[in-house]
């Protein structure tokens, strides 16, 4: 399992031969949650707040990885 922080929450994530799969999603406070996974080896998970968002994307390909993406507006 792997743990990414971001601004807005913390992301729990398992990568595994079948994908990614999400373990859990914990925002900050004055943030909420939302996830999506429009294939299985691709995950998103983001936090919204008041005039900040972030976005973490946790995927397979090519290799295990994630990245996170602050907007501030």
């Amino acid at each position: 399992m792997h743990t990414i922080s971001s601004q807005g929450g913390k992301a729990t994530v398992r990568y595994g031969s079948g994908g990614v799969c999400l373990i859990s999603a914990v925002p900050n406070q004055g943030f909420t949650a939302s996830t999506a996974q429009s294939a299985p080896d691709t995950l998103t998970v983001t936090f919204e707040g008041d005039r900040h968002r972030s976005e973490i994307t946790a995927t397979t390909v090519p290799s295990d990885r994630a990245s996170v993406r602050e907007t501030s507006f």
